[in-house]
């Protein structure tokens, strides 16, 4: 982990006016291998909440395709494209994968609020390719160039919290991919249903890293920022644990109650009023989706309580 970083390094102070000026600011971060210390780190050299949701969630997106794409790839600039116009369920989602000329294919669709997808490198679509014999739609995950041909993009309203933040409408007009573009494994199971539990992860890792760098900066109690670190070390653990599994889940809505409460042990009570305004403002962020999160952590008990078996055996080992 980076707590000898999050608690010695120098904290820069100059303010973050883009989101541009963050990516600039947060740019060695990359160089980590890993996607808990990145969330940390990008956190912890944000100068408001925004901008630390920006790094939790692209070092989520590295962590999810983590081995399907190569690594400099899955390291850019990235932005996960899912939701339509009826939403981001698996029958919502009307982009469609068919076949080009020449081997190549073709996607066309409407994406919406697709987190920086302005001044993301890369761009990880939800498309479909048909219908199963059940009727269920049948989705893929596209890597696809920001820039390419046939891909723009027109911005979203601004949030009530963490405006700062943007989202995007993405219009994809027969952009040309190849068949490697297309990532192994299906859609929904492999990459959007995980990714819920990936990104709170990696985004609460975030949040507490700017938690720390605030602490420090203005004076909180030693007690916290130790709790704040010991909550990080938790987080990082549940990164590397299977974002399907219900264990991690129990574990994960422990740790976030725990990040939650810590939330309100630091005061921001010696920060300047702006600040102090913003961090008002914003936190409602750690609240977007708790209904979704509720339901899995009871999923997850439910699980739990069947009997299923274990799949190491108790004070085994895995095979």
């Amino acid at each position: 982990m980076v707590l000898s970083t999050l608690l010695r390094e120098k904290i820069n102070t100059d303010p973050i006016t883009a989101v541009e000026a963050w990516r600039a600011r947060s740019k060695r971060v990359l160089e980590l291998e890993s996607s808990a210390d990145r969330a940390l780190l990008c956190g912890f050299l944000a100068d408001r909440v925004a901008y630390a949701f920006a790094g939790g969630y692209e070092a989520a997106l590295s962590n999810l395709v983590a081995g399907k794409l190569d690594q400099a790839r899955a390291r850019r600039a990235t932005s996960l494209c899912i939701t339509e116009e009826g939403g981001g369920h698996p029958r919502a989602i009307k982009t469609a994968l068919g076949e080009g000329t020449h081997g190549t294919l073709v996607l066309n669709g409407r994406k919406q609020w697709a987190t920086g997808a302005q001044t993301a490198d890369l761009l990880l679509v939800a498309a479909s390719v048909g219908f199963d014999d059940a009727g269920r739609n049948k989705l893929v995950l596209v890597a696809v160039d920001a820039r390419a041909p046939g891909v723009t993009w027109s911005a979203m309203p601004q949030t009530p919290f963490a405006p700062e933040l943007p989202h995007a409408r993405v219009e994809l007009d027969h952009v040309r991919v190849s068949p490697g573009d297309v990532l192994v494994g299906d859609g929904y199971d492999v990459y959007i249903k995980p990714f819920r539990t990936i990104e709170d992860s990696h985004v609460f890792l975030a949040l507490i890293g700017y938690l720390i760098r605030s602490a420090r900066l203005y004076e909180e109690s030693r007690s916290v920022i130790e709790e704040l670190c010991a909550a990080a070390t938790a987080l990082s653990a549940i990164t590397r644990a299977s974002a399907t599994a219900p264990e991690t889940h129990v574990a994960l809505a422990g740790a976030l109650a725990w990040g939650k409460a810590l939330m309100d042990r630091v005061s921001f009570e010696n920060a300047p009023d702006d600040v102090r305004e913003r961090w008002e403002r914003d936190r409602a962020l750690s609240l977007v989706a708790e209904r979704a999160r509720a339901e899995r952590r009871n999923r997850a008990w439910t699980t739990i309580g069947t009997g299923e078996p274990q799949t190491t055996p108790l004070g085994g080992s895995a095979r």
